[in-house]
C-alpha cells in the first residue's frame, strides 16, 4: 500500500513547496483538486488543458520529488439546479479529459445532489416520512441523478478513466446502499472513493462497509472523525460550521485522533482482505492542529498500520 495526500491539506503554500513537504513526510502519491468545492490552490485546469508544456511541468515537478499522481479530484455539485450545476458538470467532464492527458486513471468526485421537482435548492432526503419524501427521492433518481450519471460514466469509460465516488452526507450517494443503486444503473466505470470519516459520523462501521463494497473500492481517503461528548445529548446531526471545533457533536481529525490506531489497523487489514493494495490519500481537515503536524500524525499512523498489516501476509 502507498501513502497519498490530497494537496488541499497544504492549500496555504505554493505548489512546489507543497510537493516538497509531501515528499519530506514520506508521502509517495498526490491528489490534486481541480475546482468545485476546492479553490484549486495548486493547479489551473484551463492552463493544463491548453498547454502540453504546463502538463509536462506539473508532471516533472511531481516526478522530480519521487511522487506520483493517484487521482484528480473535481468534487462539487453537478446536479445543482442552478448555475452551479452547469459549472460543476463542465468541470467533471474536463477533469476526465485532463486525467487522460496526464495519464492519471482515476477521478475522485461526489455524486451530487439535485433539487426536488420545482425546487431551487438541493434536497437531501433522509427519511421515508412524511410521505412526499419518497416521491421526491424517486423523482430525483429517475429525472436527475441517473440521466446525468449514465452520460458521464459513458464519457469516462471512453477515456479509460475510473470514477471514484465519495460517499458523503447531503449527497445522493452517501452509503453503500445508495452507491450500489448508482453502480447497478451505470456500470463498473463507477466505483468508490472510500472515506471512513463520513461513515463514522453517520454511525456506520468502516470495516463492515469495506467488506460490503469489496472490489468496487477504487481509491481511499485517509481521514478520521472524533465523536464528541455532546453527541450523547444531541445525536450526530450537526448544523454548526466546522470551525470552531469546540461545541460540535463530531469533528474531522487526523488519523488516530478520533478512532484509535488499532481501529485504523483493522481498516487497512479490511482493505487488504478485499484486494485493495493501493493508495490511501490523506485528506486533512483537522482544524485543531497545525496542518503539517496533523498530516505528519496521519502519515505515522498509516505507516504503522501498513507495516503491521503486511505481516499478516504469508
Amino acid at each position: 500500500m502507498k501513502i497519498g495526500f490530497n494537496t488541499d491539506g497544504f492549500g496555504h503554500i505554493p505548489t512546489e513547496e507543497c510537493l516538497d513537504q509531501a515528499a519530506e513526510l514520506g508521502i509517495t502519491n498526490v491528489e490534486f483538486c481541480m475546482g468545485g468545492w476546492s479553490r484549486a490552490p495548486h493547479v489551473n485546469i484551463a492552463e493544463l488543458l491548453a498547454s502540453s508544456a504546463a502538463r509536462d511541468q506539473l508532471l516533472g515537478n511531481v516526478r522530480d520529488r519521487g511522487l506520483e499522481i493517484s487521482a484528480l479530484n473535481c468534487s462539487g455539485n453537478q446536479l445543482h439546479p442552478g448555475e452551479t450545476g452547469s459549472i460543476d458538470s463542465q468541470l467533471a467532464y474536463i477533469t476526465v479529459e485532463l486525467a487522460a492527458l496526464l495519464g492519471v486513471r482515476r477521478v475522485v468526485m461526489m455524486s451530487g445532489l439535485p433539487a426536488g421537482p420545482g425546487d431551487s435548492h438541493p434536497n437531501w432526503i433522509t427519511s421515508s416520512w412524511p410521505p412526499e419524501a419518497m416521491e421526491i427521492l424517486g423523482w430525483q433518481w429517475k429525472e436527475r441523478i441517473l440521466p446525468w450519471w449514465r452520460a458521464f460514466a459513458a464519457a469516462a469509460e471512453k477515456e479509460g478513466i475510473r470514477i471514484c465516488v465519495e460517499q458523503h452526507g447531503r449527497q445522493a450517494v452517501y452509503n453503500s446502499e445508495s452507491f450500489f443503486r448508482l453502480r447497478e444503473a451505470v456500470g463498473p466505470t463507477v466505483g468508490v472513493n472510500f472515506d471512513p470519516s463520513h461513515l463514522i459520523w453517520m454511525g456506520g462501521d468502516p470495516v463492515s462497509a469495506i467488506g460490503e463494497l469489496g472490489s468496487s473500492i477504487y481509491h481511499v481517503h485517509g481521514k478520521d472523525t472524533r465523536i464528541e461528548l455532546q453527541s450523547r445529548i444531541n445525536g450526530l446531526l450537526d448544523t454548526k460550521p466546522v470551525v470552531p471545533v469546540r461545541g460540535r457533536f463530531w469533528n474531522y481529525v487526523s488519523l488516530g485522533h478520533g478512532n484509535p490506531v488499532r481501529a485504523w489497523l483493522e481498516i487497512v487489514r479490511a482493505l487488504r482482505a478485499v484486494g485493495y493494495d493501493d493508495v490511501i490519500s490523506i485528506e486533512n481537515e483537522d482544524y485543531s492542529l497545525d496542518a503539517k503536524e496533523a498530516v505528519s500524525t496521519s502519515v505515522s499512523t498509516l505507516k504503522f498500520c501498513i507495516a503491521e498489516s503486511a505481516k499478516d501476509t504469508p
